[in-house]
């Protein structure tokens, strides 16, 4: 792995802290989807509550536009660390309505009310994150280390959903389902909550990029979104497409795997969640050396690759778990295609950031980003519960990320390999 000088590795360091702090409230509520179903969905059925709390998961997904676009514009004209600022900001406020909010049981239909409105907040802040934090990472990094520092920002994300699952598996094999119910599923949200002002307090130490400060010393006309959009059409169509594979990826492999191990693998949820931390560990030790592996290779290769083998092993995998269904089976399934994620979210980030230049980054990247993530990963968890029962299939997600997969795999094809250490792109100290 390559040395980082001190400067540029506080700066990574801080910018990744805050970038995990910032995912790990959306996660958790994806991890424990079972216990909120009950306490603020309740309905006739199982199946009646799981839909409805998915579709309020998803609900956030709708503001992710929103706050993707404002805030991306806020970032171009304001800086990277403005940005990230007020978006972990709003992100502190949302993860203390859920964790203090009272179940169904204590204050009726408000409760949902409370959610759902918490759910809103945090698509918007999290519709900004992504672009914001990506676009200081790539620009921070020397010019031919630009896919190992773009790594990062989901090796944050990667760290995020490790806790949450960490936190899941201890709840979970720890506490009665009584327990679980009346206070255990509140302690990864006030933990959240709790860590909210430390990375406050980390962003506020940052320094701006060379690249978004020389960016303002050209012509002052600021571009509408109107305008960005079609200057930059087919980089940002490329980027929604390998955004949808992504976070097709991410909302079913990573996080509705404990649902689906436990409703269809008969496996229990303490087993499930170990299984998905033990994948994401892997997955977070080899997504910089695959970033770091682009920076010599080309992004394109790399993940071309991988998500061709990803395609190709997902409908065997899932077959074989569920015709054999064991931990062991599981644990199996999840460490190749978290390996194989590894691999393709390695180059990810810089590769969609190479696609823009430095004034419209941001706004290209956020809209690209958060219209795909709104429109194929909001939903996935609805999408799959509601088709497992549909088709009957037990094994029916592994259609929707092979769908996801195959969009990614074509879009790739029509990124923009960029010059390797070209210092015009991204300019530097």
């Amino acid at each position: 792995m390559p040395d980082l000088p001190a400067p540029r590795a506080r700066q990574i360091a801080a910018a990744v802290i805050g970038n995990a702090l910032e995912w790990y409230d959306f996660i958790i509520f994806g991890n424990l989807t079972i216990v909120i179903s009950r306490l603020f969905f309740p309905a006739e059925s199982q199946y009646a509550s799981l839909l409805l709390t998915t579709a309020t998961f998803g609900v956030g997904f709708f503001m992710r536009p929103v706050g993707g676009i404002l805030l991306g514009i806020y970032a171009d004209r304001k800086g990277r660390k403005a940005a990230l600022q007020l978006i972990i900001s709003v992100m502190t406020v949302a993860i203390a309505m859920i964790a203090l909010a009272p179940p169904y049981a204590v204050i009726g239909v408000a409760a949902p009310v409370i959610i759902v409105t918490a759910r809103l907040l945090q698509g918007f802040a999290t519709g900004g994150e992504f672009a914001s934090a990506t676009a200081f990472l790539v620009e921070s990094g020397l010019p031919n280390r630009r896919g190992f520092y773009g790594s990062w920002q989901m090796v944050g994300q990667g760290l995020a959903a490790l806790v949450g699952a960490i936190l899941g598996a201890l709840l979970t094999r720890n506490l009665a389902p009584e327990s679980l119910d009346s206070w255990g599923w509140r302690v990864p949200f006030l933990f959240g909550l709790l860590i909210g002002p430390v990375g406050l307090y980390i962003r506020r130490h940052l320094e701006e990029t060379r690249a978004f400060l020389q960016s303002r010393e050209g012509p002052k006309k600021r571009l509408g979104l109107g305008p960005i959009l079609a200057t930059h059409a087919r980089p940002a169509l490329a980027c929604a497409g390998v955004v949808t594979a992504g976070t097709i990826s991410f909302y079913v492999i990573l996080l509705y795997m404990p649902t689906f191990a436990s409703t269809q693998l008969r496996v229990t949820l303490g087993e499930a969640f170990t299984a998905q931390a033990i994948g994401l560990a892997c997955m977070i030790a080899i997504t910089p050396l695959f970033g770091a592996l682009s920076d010599h290779v080309g992004r394109k290769p790399i993940m071309i690759t991988a998500l061709a083998l990803y395609l190709v092993l997902l409908y065997p995998l899932f077959l074989w778990v569920h015709t054999n269904p064991s931990f062991r089976n599981l644990m199996i399934m999840q460490l190749v295609f978290c390996t194989l994620l590894g691999a393709f979210i390695g180059p990810f980030s810089t590769s969609m950031a190479e696609q823009f230049p430095a004034r419209t980054r941001s706004t290209g990247m956020a809209v690209a980003y958060n219209v795909a993530v709104m429109g194929f990963g909001g939903f996935a968890q609805f999408f799959v519960t509601w088709l497992t029962k549909a088709t009957g299939s037990p094994i029916a997600p592994a259609f929707y990320v092979m769908f996801g997969a195959l969009i990614g795999l074509v879009a790739a094809f029509f990124l923009v390999e960029q010059p390797r250490g070209d210092a015009s792109l991204l300019p530097q100290q």
